[in-house]
């Protein structure tokens, strides 16, 4: 037998991928491949917990809600912790917007050079059914004065001001997907070796696709133009599948060809989705991947911030079903 298939390789770990790539960032200085690695510390961290939930009474609600008036699991608040711990004691982050904190975390840290926007724990409610959640993040490079304290200027930034974005799907593998705007690569934790390893080399979309995820439940409040592209899908035989899991959503069809839709609905007029968590960090990733998202009127990561908690719709996905929704729209 070849050596060759004795010893399948396997790929570059997340470490020494991020640090012989650190040329294709134009702010190359080392702050940035170590806050990438202190996102990954932290998340491997909340892999473990959320492994062993169950055994230790760590899934179901925490009885307390967020800034949007959403039920808190335990495992959003743990998320939460484990992740601000990280990015603070990493020295690199001098705030941070969480969608589980009402306002902007300050880590003390005012030399730093970053911004993070962040998810913790997406999906978090279906930890206690087995179905795949994920944390969502977004880094900006702060614009006060290194050395000052952040202020709300900040964190409120478009989304094109992005320097890194990402996601961790935590399901049947555990993924980390992020982009410096240079393509979009994808790394699978080995549990064996605790090690996130290059499974998935500049990731890309496929143009088109025959997936579409949509909460259908809303639909009698949808715009006209959503219900009738969702029948076009239907008159086509395209296959609906709908996680309500956004990362689980999103990363299915970032691989399989799809779009993921969530817009307006009679109790959320701009849709439920936050701009600066979840819509923003998507968006780079899927363009980057050669897809396309929208709120219906412009291009997502061009929207103007208004609040930290921000709402909007959102449609993402493979680029010619993007455009054929917008032609409904």
């Amino acid at each position: 037998m070849e050596d060759s298939r004795i010893a399948l390789p396997i790929g570059a770990n997340l470490d020494r991928f991020i640090k012989s790539h650190e040329s294709h960032f134009k702010y190359a200085s080392g702050e940035l491949s170590q806050l990438l690695r202190d996102m990954a510390l932290a998340s491997k961290v909340i892999n473990r917990e959320m492994n062993k939930a169950g055994l230790i009474n760590l899934a179901g609600n925490a009885g307390s809600q967020n800034a949007q008036g959403d039920h808190q699991q335990k495992l959003d608040i743990l998320a939460d912790i484990r992740f601000m711990r990280a990015l603070t004691k990493g020295g690199e982050v001098c705030a941070i917007i969480s969608e589980e904190q009402d306002d902007m975390f300050l880590t003390g840290k005012n030399n730093g050079k970053y911004v993070i926007a962040m998810d913790p724990l997406d999906g978090s409610s279906n930890i206690d059914v087995n179905v795949s959640v994920g944390t969502i993040f977004s880094i900006y490079r702060r614009k006060t004065e290194v050395g000052t304290t952040p202020t709300a200027e900040d964190c409120m930034q478009k989304g094109t001001e992005q320097v890194a974005a990402g996601y961790i799907i935590y399901g049947s593998s555990t993924m980390f997907v992020y982009t410096t705007g240079n393509g979009v690569n994808g790394f699978t934790y080995d549990l064996s070796l605790g090690e996130y390893f290059l499974s998935h080399p500049n990731l890309t979309t496929p143009d088109d696709g025959k997936i579409y995820s949509c909460n259908e439940g809303n639909s009698n409040s949808f715009p006209d133009g959503v219900t009738a592209y969702l029948n076009q899908c239907k008159d086509n035989e395209m296959t609906g599948r709908y996680i309500g899991s956004l990362v689980a959503d999103f990363h299915r069809n970032l691989l399989k060809g799809g779009i993921y839709l969530y817009p307006p609905y009679r109790k959320g007029p701009n849709g439920k989705l936050r701009l600066m968590y979840e819509c923003n960090a998507l968006a780079f990733v899927v363009e980057q991947a050669g897809g396309k998202a929208t709120d219906g009127k412009q291009r997502i990561m061009e929207i103007e911030p208004t609040d930290f908690h921000q709402k909007c719709p959102l449609y993402i996905g493979s680029k010619k079903m993007v455009d054929r929704l917008e032609e409904c729209l």
